[in-house]
């Protein structure tokens, strides 16, 4: 089950690399179509958080009451983590600019990239935990949800750094390597989940949190930042409803 779940972390992060293809043929992408491509991403993590996490923190949590404490102690300690690391970390967002404590060691791009690893190591951890108790539906669900948002995740990487001059191949492969993060967060949510099996409820509420926290503090954001709201607005709808039918037909 290790194997499997450091696989399919492994897989859903090369879908960053997938989505930054196009921009070895072309830097004609607008951002209005960009800001509805993340706004997707965001659904997919939405709806990937919701069924494929919270709902079943809660039911191994012991549902009722109980299972709703725990999962909400693991949202709320992931969402703290996550926050801890943003401000801890130097890094650059393409719209909000820069977080965290000021090195001027580092280059403008390593900002950047720094920012995306952030981002992308919950998404890796919650692929693991999805896979931690042998639920080998509920792990590929989500590691196809973790695939499909990061394909305009990568796009959006790739885009960023061949507008700041970095030739098209070189954008690419940055982008591809953006996503190997997520098999360190993969085998790390699997192999304590594996060994530890009673902090399922936890890690997987936990996950949970962390991806919340991306969502509302730098996907969101990020598309509402050029005017195009309601695009990316309906981006977040047609994602979470994609990955609501594909998390009950899988699952």
């Amino acid at each position: 089950m290790i194997w499997i779940g450091l696989l399919a972390s492994l897989l859903a992060g090369l879908a960053t690399g997938i989505g930054a293809i196009p921009v070895l043929f072309t830097r004609d992408i607008s951002d209005k179509l960009l800001d509805g491509l993340l706004g997707f991403a965001a659904g997919v993590m939405l709806a990937a958080t919701s069924f494929s996490l919270i709902i079943p923190a809660i039911e191994k949590g012991g549902g009722g009451f109980k299972g709703s404490l725990i999962t909400a102690a693991g949202i709320m300690l992931g969402g703290i983590f996550l926050d801890l690391v943003d401000k801890s970390f130097p890094h650059l967002h393409v719209v909000a600019g820069m977080e965290g404590s000021p090195s001027a060691s580092l280059k403008k791009i390593w900002l950047f990239v720094i920012a995306i690893t952030i981002h992308n190591f919950p998404e890796g951890l919650a692929v693991g935990v999805g896979f931690g108790d042998g639920d080998i539906s509920n792990g590929t669900t989500l590691a196809i949800g973790i695939g499909l948002q990061n394909m305009p995740e990568g796009l959006a990487v790739a885009l960023a750094l061949v507008r700041e001059k970095y030739p098209p191949w070189k954008a690419f492969l940055i982008a591809l390597l953006t996503g190997l993060v997520e098999p360190i967060g993969g085998l790390i949510g699997v192999g304590l989940v594996h060994i530890a099996r009673p902090i399922l409820p936890i890690a997987l509420a936990f996950a949970a949190g962390a991806m919340l926290f991306v969502i509302s503090d730098e996907i969101i954001p990020e598309t509402h930042s050029g005017g195009n709201q309601r695009i990316a607005t309906y981006g977040v709808l047609i994602g979470f409803v994609i990955m609501m039918i594909l998390d009950v037909s899988l699952g």
